[in-house]
């Protein structure tokens, strides 16, 4: 049940990252990332690991864009 909801928060994240990779809105990412901790966290609370490697995946996505754009942009 946790893997689904890690899932769930995940895919539920994925439209506002893709918003985030537009210039001048990168800042949102910030938000996008607390979201994805969460979803992180329910994801290490199953047995399966599939929720929790997603968010990660996506964290990672998110930390890279990020960094491009200075934390900011």
């Amino acid at each position: 049940m946790m893997n689904i909801l890690s899932i769930l928060v995940g895919l539920c994240t994925i439209p506002f990252l893709i918003i985030g990779t537009i210039p001048f809105l990168g800042w949102s990412l910030w938000v996008v990332m607390l979201f994805l901790l969460l979803g992180a966290a329910l994801g290490a609370l199953s047995s399966s690991n599939t929720g929790r490697n997603f968010n990660l995946i996506l964290m990672v996505f998110a930390g890279f864009r990020l960094f491009i754009g200075g934390g900011i942009f």
